[in-house]
């Protein structure tokens, strides 16, 4: 082979039977990019981005796509030039060190799980921007819930289901309007392989309805010491539409929803039968995959004799279940007849009739009237249930207080574990180095311990400023680089292009808002006055900038019209260079943005806000977080350690609340946050405000990390759910 010849990707398993050091360069580089691992380490992503950083970046940062534009000779070419075989050594030595050990969090208070691990469903898993299989914080939390169980060293395995087309590619027409864009990903190159059975062949997976059955096919991910399995009907013997059932995430009507989630849970808890793994816990992130719960019972009834009623209440002591929506519409509902098209095998193995199916899907059983809900199941069919932050586990128990009518509201079995997110996957490496520097050796093993973090007050002010204005050029730069590529591609004017190239100023301070577009997180509502808005970003004193991101459902007109009003601020000339609105949200642009703003904003209307994570993610890298006091933020804030919209009080009115919302938002601009940044002493630095960055991270960062909140789940509910110790639940 020639050196310009490409070599085909071939597959490498760190763990494989047979595998010795005597590898080769190239190997080691394959091993590095199938396991996830390499996303959460600095030096690894900056291994890989100088072996091209230019297709690094073209490539959506897949590691697997740049070594398939390598063969082992232009490779080792490449290595020498660029002195990296150390690196790539000590890489791929950490790897194999990191899956060998066993003096890990787990080995030491797993107990039972490590005979009965736990297995962990949910409809979407944010690994990593190449892996386009999530649409957002649900997908976030539960890959940073992944890879926490991962360093952790937890006995756990994933099920999800594998979306070819993922969720949508979000562009802006000239008019603002978002336009979707659905585009195959290729298979090859994404860090999976096959599943294999017991048997050492391939799994192939049957699920009858009464229309028909459907295949599967099952793929595995590495994330890790974490197997995730992934679910994917686009394989032979089903029809033309079921072979696209998987195909896009959250696509589709009703029919196709309960299809999925029958795929997802039905399939998910046979996928593990063929795989051998006998869990101990079934934990379902969300309504989506409660049809496992059905299946476990079937299984239980046919293997052990039991009746339905014995296997069902087996089936919920080992079962937890997590809660992310405060809002009843927002649960997957289904009809009779869908139901009985797809739940009818199942139920006949079951035993049971029709209306007994329909009535665990209802809060009142007999009600012929009421559709199943996938959320009441859910409840109905575990033990352990939780929301996701104190505020949203009140509301969780009132919204489902009918489940339990002869129980007072505080009585009713709905505890609240806080989400947390990955600390090495959302922190910048350059905050990451400056921790490193001050803090203990080892740090990031005891990132959960108060006592560490304290040591943020031995910084130099002078150091940590320094380090997030470098990270905020960084943002700033990318913003540049990404607005002004859309305003060509849009075919904008030559002097539109060059005004993005040179927007926004790095002296000015940055808010950041990017999340859903949905109406209730209320992204206009800076600009709800838009004088006032106009006056505060060009104030010739003390200005400030915006920078906005965030996808609305292809359904979601409203929400749409939202991104359409956010968006075409810039063209306002009052906000130019002041106002930008970055296209195709994803976990990329979230890096960027939660690693360089100054402000985080955030606005629901309370108490909408489950629990929120990327105001945390901001908490690491020194920003300060703007929120009503909803989800996390209203059980993290103590008033020095960033800033409060409102005091925690909603009023019934939409129309009021927001006004009066709008109203706090720009005072608490005015008269706390713009001059905290802007009062300097005479060395230029914020004293006052890098004061609040420190006090942010030392009061939060151990208390919202996923390393906690995975520890508080094996303590409060997996432990307790697999037959361990018992565990009261945050505020049951």
């Amino acid at each position: 082979m020639s050196q310009t010849e490409i070599a085909p990707m071939r597959s490498f398993d760190l763990n494989a039977p047979g595998q010795t050091d005597a590898v080769t360069l190239y190997d080691k580089c394959i091993a590095l990019a199938n396991n996830l691992w390499w996303s959460w380490q600095p030096d690894v992503v900056n291994l890989f981005r100088d072996l091209d950083p230019i297709r690094w970046r073209q490539l959506d940062h897949n590691p697997i796509a740049l070594l398939s534009e390598f063969n082992a000779d232009r490779l080792e070419l490449r290595v020498a030039e660029l002195v990296l075989y150390s690196r790539i050594n000590h890489a791929y030595r950490r790897l194999k060190e990191y899956l060998s050990t066993n003096q890990t969090w787990g080995n030491t208070h797993s107990g039972v799980l490590g005979s009965k691990p736990v297995a962990y469903f949910s409809a979407e898993f944010g690994m990593h921007e190449s892996i386009p299989i999530y649409s957002g914080g649900l997908g976030v939390l539960s890959g940073d819930h992944v890879k926490s169980s991962s360093d952790l060293g937890i006995p756990f395995i994933a099920i999800g289901l594998f979306y070819d087309q993922g969720y949508f590619k979000q562009r802006l027409d000239h008019d603002g309007y978002q336009i979707e864009e659905y585009l195959d990903t290729k298979v090859e190159n994404l860090p999976m392989q096959p599943a294999v059975g017991k048997d050492g062949r391939p799994l192939a997976l049957t699920i009858e309805t009464r229309s028909g059955v459907l295949h599967c096919k099952v793929w595995r991910m590495n994330v890790g010491r974490v197997q995730l399995y992934l679910l994917d009907c686009d394989v032979d013997g089903n029809s033309p539409e079921d072979r696209e059932l998987t195909a896009r995430l959250y696509g589709g009507d009703h029919r196709t929803r309960i299809r999925q989630e029958l795929v997802l849970g039905v399939g998910g808890v046979r996928a593990l039968r063929a795989l051998g793994i006998s869990p101990g816990v079934y934990h379902l992130n969300e309504g989506h995959s409660a049809f496992a719960t059905l299946e476990a019972i079937r299984q239980m009834m046919e293997e052990d004799g039991l009746t339905f009623d014995d296997a069902m209440r087996d089936v919920a002591r080992h079962t937890v279940f997590t809660t992310h929506t405060p809002v009843p519409a927002g649960h997957d509902r289904f009809d009779s007849g869908l139901i009985e098209e797809h739940l009818g095998p199942v139920r006949d193995r079951l035993g049971i009739s029709h209306e007994q199916l329909m009535g665990l899907g209802r809060v009142e059983p007999h009600n012929g009237g009421e559709t199943f809900c996938m959320t009441v199941l859910a409840l109905k069919a575990s033990r352990h249930a939780n929301a996701v932050s104190s505020l949203h586990g009140h509301v969780s128990r009132r919204m489902w207080a009918h489940l339990w009518p002869w129980r007072v509201e505080e009585e009713i079995p709905i505890g609240h574990i806080t989400n947390g997110v990955h600390v090495p996957s959302w922190l910048a490496h350059q905050m990451q180095q400056l921790y490193d520097r001050n803090f203990p050796v080892n740090w990031m093993g005891r990132m959960g311990e108060p006592e560490v973090w304290q040591m943020i007050h031995n910084v130099d002010p002078g150091e940590l400023w320094e380090t997030h204005h470098a990270l905020k050029n960084l943002l700033l730069a990318f913003v540049r680089r990404r607005v002004s590529r859309d305003c060509r591609r849009r075919g904008e004017a030559d002097d539109a292009v060059e005004a993005a190239r040179n927007m926004l100023d790095p002296n000015v301070l940055t808010i950041g808002f990017a999340r859903r577009f949905a109406t209730y997180k209320r992204a206009d509502l800076i600009a709800t006055d838009i004088e006032r808005m106009a006056d505060l970003l060009n104030d010739p004193e003390r200005p400030i900038q915006l920078i906005f991101a965030g996808k609305a459902h292809p359904a979601d007109e409203p929400g749409k019209g939202l991104i359409r009003r956010v968006a075409n601020l810039r063209h306002d000339p009052r906000f130019a260079g002041r106002v930008a609105f970055i296209e195709d949200y994803d976990i990329n642009v979230a890096r960027h943005m939660v690693q360089g703003v100054d402000v985080w904003l955030n606005n629901p209307r309370r108490p909408l806000e489950a629990s929120g994570t990327s105001g945390e993610k901001v908490v690491l890298n020194g920003g300060l977080n703007l929120s009503v006091l909803d989800g996390w933020w209203a059980e993290a804030y103590d008033g020095k350690n960033g800033f409060s919209i409102g005091n925690g009080a909603s009023h019934v009115s939409y129309e009021i609340n927001d006004k009066r919302d709008a109203e706090d938002l720009y005072r608490v601009l005015k008269e706390q946050v713009i001059p905290l940044y802007y009062e300097r002493d005479v060395d230029g630095l914020p004293r006052g405000w890098i004061k609040c960055m420190m006090n942010s991270i030392s009061s939060l960062a151990w208390r919202f990390s996923a390393h906690r909140m995975v520890m508080d789940y094996v303590r409060s509910a997996y432990l307790p759910a697999a037959g361990g110790v018992s565990c009261v639940m945050h505020n049951r």
